[in-house]
């Protein structure tokens, strides 16, 4: 049977990826409520989880080098910190992280002092999915992009598949029997708003539902935004019966618009929302929402890594690791047509 992850835990959990990190990890200084680290705890003894923390066995200690840019702004980078570090240990590897804020010349230290300790290949990895040009000093160096890719497809690199993922949070409200659904775009810059507005097309195209365009409204990014998306959609002649949220704390900000109209979810307007934040589970009704596959994509990227590093790569590919959805309680039927 396959051993079950930290993501198998979140989702049973109806708490994030991250959240699950912390608390397995033993971050005392972690912000997470005693009653969530002992629900988190509890499942995963119950799923028979074995934290691999420990370095396997080894003569030759490898190290891998993985550069990100940042990893403050948003929760989702202890799943990747912890997906590469785990996997490594697996294997018989140690990582090396080094923030670079992206300047170019912190990159070019970073990669010549990953080339002087003999690190078998780099993990360049982005905090938001976006088009990179790697620093030429990765050059000769086994490298695997991390929700990042090269417009040239050099090098293999792994992202979420946020259009199959917008494409199956939709058609979830399709499937309830929503036909008026609206959608809370992100910010135009990203990557990801592109990809799930794309996919939230293709799933009323499948269902032969007309797209409108009145029905999206951006750009979000924050409850802040999110709400006064909300209160717009919902002034129209014929406002929305369900909302698509580009991330949960948009869905925590038309939550909030819902509420200030009387408006209940899901008994009068349904909500999913998209990254399984931590507050997507403590939302009343705790939120629909759609997982990003961080911990997968580390470990995903470091197999390769290793693989290529012993030799055994391919062709450079491009791998997108599925987004899965939470079912909670934000979805039901529309109460009107």
């Amino acid at each position: 049977m396959k051993r079950p992850t930290m993501i198998d835990i979140a989702q049973r959990a109806g708490v994030s990826q991250a959240t699950v990190s912390l608390v397995l990890g033993g971050v005392a200084s972690a912000r997470v409520s005693e009653d969530t680290r002992a629900r988190v705890k509890a499942v995963a003894q119950e799923m028979g989880y074995v934290r691999r923390g420990g370095l396997a066995r080894t003569t030759d200690v490898k190290v891998i080098g993985l550069l990100i840019d940042e990893v403050m702004t948003t929760p989702f980078a202890a799943p990747f910190l912890e997906g590469a570090r785990l996997e490594a240990a697996e294997n018989g590897a140690l990582v090396s992280t080094i923030c670079t804020g992206a300047d170019p010349a912190t990159e070019a230290a970073a990669i010549e002092t990953l080339r002087a300790i003999g690190c078998i290949g780099v993990l360049y990895a982005r905090l938001m999915t976006r088009i990179v040009q790697p620093p030429p000093s990765l050059a000769g160096l086994p490298c695997v992009l991390l929700n990042c890719h090269a417009a040239d497809r050099t090098l293999d690199s792994v992202v979420p598949a946020d259009v199959t993922g917008a494409f199956a949070a939709t058609t979830e409200l399709i499937q309830a029997g929503h036909r008026r659904i609206a959608h809370l775009q992100g910010e135009t810059w990203a990557e990801a708003t592109r990809d799930r507005t794309l996919g939230y097309r293709r799933a009323l195209a499948s269902a032969d539902l007309p797209f409108d365009p009145a029905l999206v409204a951006g750009p979000t990014w924050t409850a802040l935004t999110g709400r006064a998306r909300t209160l717009e959609l919902l002034d129209l002649p014929d406002p929305p019966t369900a909302f698509f949220c580009y991330n949960d704390r948009v869905a925590l900000g038309c939550y909030e618009a819902l509420e200030h109209r009387g408006l209940r979810v899901p008994q009068d307007v349904s909500v999913v929302g998209f990254d399984n934040d931590d507050i997507a589970a403590t939302l009343q009704p705790p939120l629909t929402t759609m997982v990003l596959p961080h911990e997968e994509m580390a470990r995903w990227a470091v197999q390769d890594l290793i693989a290529r590093a012993e030799g055994r790569g391919a062709e450079p590919r491009r791998v997108k690791i599925d987004c899965d959805i939470i079912r909670r309680g934000s979805v039901a039927p529309p109460c009107r047509d």
